[in-house]
């Protein structure tokens, strides 16, 4: 039920257009400004059903639009949102600007064999060329700058590294006398290349906060160290039987790190100095940008380029065509979740996966539905369908799943949760199961807090 307003307050609005993990996007409204956090592309859906519910906000309204990240799922629909929202400025991070260009141009040329494979007409949503104008008018904004998120200086942000992928922040956003914080996704721990989350723990009134992990409790025994050194025995043990590593990665953010791990392996003497790596495909361009920041993010290693400073093949002048397979090779390709007619899953469906020599190492999440998600799950000598275009294919080579992920476990954000002590919480980005987890904690540990599940469409007061 939309309650009725009083004279100076602020209105939470989700512009979800499925509960859950998906197309994020939301609307923070004030008597005199309308502010929208992120713009996201439903990852399980495909057409207009992807797409957050913009139409809850009327055309030529927002001052603007924050983007947390460049993942799909958070500036997939931007060029959508500004369809309808032209007057609105868009600010990121400059990491995030070019990221999400580089992502957005991609998704275009996606939506086109979409439309031609699965004959979805209103694809592609956005072209190329609408693209190039929306980058011009990019309003890149650093980490811990203070910034106007309207003309009249009405409602002020302030980004703050999250410690997901480059360029990731949460932010808050001070009007009305109210300070809200939107962690948009959010890793606190240290990973071999991103540095760990550094965000404000003074009280807020409000808080908007991821919950994906809600419902994964990490073993105690946990350790990063250990999981990337037990990740290098395993590379080794499969170059030394000749065989050849199929890593599964997204393009941003887990292809880097996971260049990073290969990196100290090699130095390190963990795996044979002179293995082989390839990359490919958007993963170079994503790691041209990353190379580009290296000197100004606040990561680790400092200054260490990875087409520079690693012996990679990454789509350069040397090489054309397609990746070729050779056995002591390591092969970082995406998808993460070895979707149909990717590089990823044509490697496993034309020789990884049949062969016992080989592994398969996954270091992200892979959805139950998607090809990686299937093989997750598969017994050894197990029939998986790669691709309805082909016949199954025999599971016989080593698979192994590591625990790197970029979102952070549920007991660190929690621990957030109770430093902010938040007057109101909104539990976002979560299935039922995880979502639901935070909310118990919170009511057992901060019984004065209103922890709210929002729905689309309805306005809830701050």
């Amino acid at each position: 039920m939309v309650r009725l307003l009083s004279a100076f307050i602020m209105i939470f609005k989700s512009l979800c257009r499925h509960a859950g993990i998906g197309a994020n996007s939301y609307l923070l409204k004030t008597k005199t400004a309308k502010v929208v956090l992120d713009a996201g592309m439903h990852p399980k859906h495909e057409g207009s059903e992807a797409i957050p519910h913009y139409e809850f906000l009327q055309p030529g309204t927002a001052d603007s639009i924050i983007i947390t990240h460049s993942h799909l799922d958070h500036v997939g629909t931007l060029p959508v949102f500004l369809q309808n929202q032209a007057q609105a400025k868009v600010f990121l991070t400059p990491e995030t600007a070019e990221l999400a260009s580089a992502m957005l141009h991609n998704s275009v040329n996606v939506m086109q064999s979409k439309r031609i494979e699965h004959g979805i007409a209103e694809y592609p949503l956005f072209e190329h060329r609408e693209l190039d104008d929306i980058e011009d008018g990019f309003e890149t904004r650093n980490i811990e700058r203070p910034f106007d998120l309207d003309p009249a200086g009405s409602i002020r942000a302030t980004f703050h590294d999250a410690g997901h992928i480059l360029g990731s922040v949460g932010v808050t956003i001070e009007a009305e006398g109210k300070k809200i914080f939107y962690t948009g996704d959010v890793n606190f721990e240290h990973s071999t290349l991103q540095k760990g989350a550094l965000f404000p723990e003074g009280t807020v009134d409000a808080l908007i906060v991821e919950t994906t992990r809600g419902e994964q409790a990490r073993d105690p025994k946990y350790d990063r160290t250990t999981e990337e050194d037990e990740f290098a025995a395993a590379i080794k043990g499969v170059i030394e039987r000749k065989g050849s590593v199929l890593i599964p990665v997204f393009a941003m953010g887990k292809t880097q790190e996971v260049l990073g791990m290969i990196h100290r392996f090699k130095k390190e003497g963990l795996i044979p100095k002179h293995t082989p790596v390839y990359i490919g495909g958007l993963s170079t361009k994503m790691t041209q940008v990353y190379d580009r920041f290296s000197t100004t993010s606040r990561r680790h290693l400092p200054n260490f380029r990875f087409l520079k400073d690693m012996e990679l093949e990454a789509g350069s002048k040397k090489r054309k065509g397609p990746i070729p397979f050779h056995p002591g090779c390591i092969y970082a390709l995406s998808s993460g979740m070895m979707s149909e007619k990717t590089v990823s899953n044509n490697f496993a469906r034309q020789g990884v996966l049949e062969n016992a020599k080989h592994g398969l190492f996954f270091v992200g999440y892979a959805d139950p539905e998607t090809p990686g998600g299937k093989i997750r799950i598969a017994k050894q000598g197990d029939s998986i369908v790669l691709d309805p275009a082909f016949p199954p294919v025999t599971l016989n080579c080593e698979t192994r799943i590591f625990d790197f992920s970029g979102h952070s476990t549920r007991e660190a954000i929690l621990n957030f949760i109770l430093k902010v002590a938040p007057k109101k919480t909104f539990l976002v980005h979560g299935d039922d199961g995880a979502v639901d987890w935070f909310r118990q904690q919170i009511k057992q540990h901060l019984p004065r807090t209103e922890v709210i599940i929002p729905e689309p469409g309805v306005e809830y007061e701050i």
